[in-house]
């Protein structure tokens, strides 16, 4: 290796060379080393090999990525330590794709391959057989449940003929066993094997790999495909992980982490739902599914398929550059196939209803339910798991906050009192005074699924409620007449599907913290909307009155598009994500002030900052003692805009600027995060 060698351990190259990537989170070593491989080595040191090597008077794991005959460094190289394992765990293709991402979002690479490679699990390497079984030759499948999208037969066609077609896929809700949209992707799947070529789908939860390895078992059969999730024991991970290495199989579903998934001959790559946040990796460099599936599509060409009931932004600045080309259903089938849509509270509600027009669960919503229970589950989603989060003074209506802490004040149960959700205090006895008006009177700000449940369950007597959410998420419900509860994310699939579909407190979603909560709604609308049988009735209610929302007028038009299409226009004549690039530096004030110094900034970037950040979680700082220096906290935030076309400058120049710090070893240190989902 170069300078960063102990001088003992040094000695003069024998020939055969090692490039090495280190495992290292530091910005200025994101680069191949070199060391010199031992005779005893040199059959094991091959090219994707884990080692273990001398660096700065550490022992630290690495990766070969090249061997060499002779040496770029002039100097003495330090020898390979040992060879962890022979097995060739980094490829290629996903080394490339490792560094691709890396310099997308302005990490290291060695950040990107701590996610990409599971950890060695030596039993696993020992117990799987090195040769692949064989097996027999896949017919390409029937289009089956693509038939219902003109152009659903033409780009499968494309798939078994070997080429790349992308396309954003927009799935029609109400579908039941083999024309679910599981089916439509393992079809998918199916058919770029039956050409010889592998295929990748990431979905975002356990549940969804659940309903798509079923729907995968029945189109191919047992085998023939591998899952990989989190959720899986080490070894259960490693042996998926090494199945798919060494071309036992060649289709792999999954979350997350599945999409640096050495897949051979990689001919499909899709995913599914691209505006769920759990598709957004929260660790360095804070990558996303759908730009990674698109560097591994772009690179391999492979297929591409984003596929959901909404469209994200990301997904409609692609198909208006025609990257992708919609695969949608006639718009008289979609009719056909969408719930009934109404609004509680519009029309004759207020009316014939009066103040109940716009209760927590409306006059409407409930003459719904009753009558849809009659013949099977009742599905009513609600934006807030717990039982009342969020309290408010009830003369003035300002959130009650925790005198210690200034944390929001909630009542857990039934019975319990009042505690922040921060810190634990408790209001006991007349502990709340309200200082804006003096009351010591409480009300809920919003209800939720505990507290929805109990009011379900006195509203309809004598049938089953059950809740779904955070801490026990159920997979499925029967067909018989119950009354589902459940939080965003958590709706079960119901057999059958749902008679009727109850969205509660709409204007906790639109209200949402984000630039994005429109899309956000409604992408959770749609999500529970479609689980209700065709032609069913949905119930909205909780939304704001006398002003038309794009975000409800989607909902009720079943045209997720159109309302992509509007975000994106308005963000482009305001110069907001993603119709421009923004980094998001976070650190303390100087710290920032002295990065931006530092930094060479394309000519076009707009700076803005720095700013102290909104408050967080948790009580304040502890303050220093009597002679404790002053300690540095990422407490500010800078933002830097450039046009979507600058992009590659922006994270160079930002890669630079964290490579300068980190040689430099700064004291403060600034994170540096490409497209912050959470700021917008």
């Amino acid at each position: 290796m170069g300078d960063d060698n102990d001088e003992s351990t040094q000695r003069p190259a024998p020939g055969p060379v090692a490039a090495v990537v280190v495992e290292t989170p530091l910005a200025h070593l994101d680069r191949v080393f070199e060391y010199a491989v031992p005779d005893e080595l040199d059959a094991d040191a091959v090219p994707g090999a884990r080692v273990r090597v001398r660096f700065s008077g550490r022992e630290l794991d690495g990766f070969v990525v090249e061997r060499r005959e002779q040496p770029q460094h002039d100097g003495r190289l330090t020898p390979l330590r040992r060879v962890v394992s022979a097995e060739p765990v980094l490829t290629p293709e996903v080394l490339a794709l490792c560094r691709a991402v890396a310099d997308r979002y302005a990490g290291t690479l060695s950040d990107v391959l701590r996610l990409a490679v599971p950890k060695r699990h030596a039993t696993a390497e020992r117990n799987l057989a090195l040769e692949v079984p064989a097996s027999e030759e896949l017919p390409p499948p029937e289009p089956g449940p693509w038939n219902a999208y003109p152009a659903g037969p033409a780009w499968l066609r494309r798939v078994a003929a070997g080429e790349g077609p992308a396309a954003a896929w927009a799935a029609l809700p109400g579908r039941r066993g083999d024309a679910d949209w599981p089916a439509a992707l393992a079809v998918a799947a199916a058919t770029a094997l039956s050409a010889g070529r592998g295929a990748l789908v990431v979905v975002p939860d356990h549940r969804d790999v659940d309903g798509l390895d079923e729907a995968l078992t029945a189109v191919l059969g047992k085998g023939r495909h591998v899952r990989l999730t989190a959720d899986q024991g080490p070894q259960a991970r490693y042996t998926a992980w090494l199945k798919v290495l060494r071309g036992h199989v060649k289709v792999v579903i999954g979350t997350r982490a599945a999409a640096f998934a050495p897949v051979h001959d990689l001919g499909l790559v899709a995913w599914w739902d691209d505006g769920d946040d759990l598709l957004a990796e929260p660790r360095a460099p804070y990558h996303h599914v759908g730009v990674v599936l698109g560097l591994r599509a772009a690179a391999t060409g492979a297929a591409l398929l984003a596929g959901g009931f909404g469209r994200s932004l990301r997904v409609q600045v692609e198909v208006e550059a025609g990257a992708l080309v919609p695969v949608e259903a006639e718009p008289a089938l979609l009719r056909a196939a969408a719930p009934r849509v109404t609004i509680a509270g519009e029309g004759l509600d207020e009316e014939r209803d009066g103040p109940a027009a716009r209760a927590h669960i409306p006059s409407r919503a409930w003459r719904v339910a009753k009558d849809a229970l009659v013949d099977g589950p009742v599905l009513v989603q609600v934006p807030r798991r717990g039982y009342l989060p969020s309290l408010s003074c009830a003369e003035c209506r300002a959130p009650v906050r925790c005198a210690r802490c200034q944390g929001p004040v909630a009542l857990g149960a039934a019975g319990t009192a009042p505690a922040c959700r921060w810190c634990g205090l408790v209001l006991a006895g007349q502990g709340f005074e309200c200082e804006h008006c003096g009351s010591r009177r409480l009300r809920s700000s919003i209800t939720g699924a505990r507290r929805t449940a109990e009011e379900i369950g006195r509203a309809f007597p004598g049938f089953p409620v059950h809740t779904s959410g955070s801490g026990e998420v159920l997979a499925t419900v029967g067909r018989e007449p119950s009354l589902v509860i459940a939080t965003p994310g958590a709706e079960p699939v119901a057999e059958g599907g749902y008679t009727a579909v109850l969205l509660l407190d709409a204007w906790a979603s639109l209200d949402l913290p984000t630039l994005d909560a429109p899309l956000e709604a409604l992408r959770r609308w749609l999500a529970a909307a479609a689980l209700a049988r065709e032609g069913r009735a949905v119930v909205l209610s909780g939304a704001p009155e006398a002003v038309a929302l794009p975000a409800v007028e989607a909902l009720v038009r079943w045209d997720p598009a159109w309302l992509a299409a509007r975000e994106l226009s308005e963000r482009r004549e305001l110069g907001l994500p993603p119709a421009v690039r923004v980094a998001q530096l976070t650190g303390g004030r100087r710290a920032l002030e002295e990065a931006l110094e530092q930094a060479d900034l394309p000519a076009a970037a707009q700076v803005l900052g720095p700013v102290r950040l909104s408050a967080g979680g948790g009580p304040p700082r502890r303050p220093p003692a009597d002679g404790e220096p002053e300690r540095s906290v990422a407490d500010h935030h800078v933002l830097v805009r450039v046009p979507a076309s600058g992009t590659e400058s922006l994270t160079r120049a930002l890669l630079a600027l964290k490579a300068f710090r980190s040689a430099r070893k700064e004291p403060e240190v600034v994170a540096v995060r490409v497209d912050p989902l959470d700021m917008f």
